[in-house]
């Protein structure tokens, strides 16, 4: 039917900087995946606390990505809420790891505030933010 041409095609945050972003995002979601991964199957026993958060941080990169990639007002939320968890989920465990690093046997993704991973995981929230703003 005609009427259906003439609805409006979902806008979409995968364009421009958006498209970097979510790479970068993917690549982060595939590392943490992974690392987390290969800590629970071979030592998870040694540090299970860090191991966990390191988990956390992965399922929050795969939701990330996947909400700053779906169309639609309800994703933009769920990559609100997500990016919002990554920050203050990065600032916890980075001031805890700096304080109490009696708790981390072992690092996490956040640990040291990302200071493993080249500090991204400290800087993709807030650019994540900046692009959801501008994006809205």
């Amino acid at each position: 039917m005609a009427h259906d041409t003439l609805a409006p095609a979902p806008t979409t945050r995968a364009r421009g900087v958006g498209r970097v972003l979510i790479f970068v995002y993917v690549i982060l979601a595939l590392a943490a995946t992974g690392r987390s991964v290969y800590e629970f199957i071979a030592k998870f026993d040694e540090a299970p606390f860090a191991y966990s958060l390191s988990a956390v941080a992965a399922v929050v990169y795969i939701v990330a990505t996947i909400a700053l990639i779906a169309p639609g007002p309800v994703w933009y939320r769920v990559a609100w809420i997500a990016i919002t968890f990554e920050l203050v989920g990065v600032l916890t465990v980075g001031t805890l790891s700096l304080f109490l690093p009696e708790l981390f046997a072992e690092a996490s993704v956040w640990s040291w505030y990302g200071m493993g991973y080249l500090f991204v995981p400290l800087v993709l929230p807030v650019l994540g933010m900046l692009w959801l703003r501008r994006s809205r």
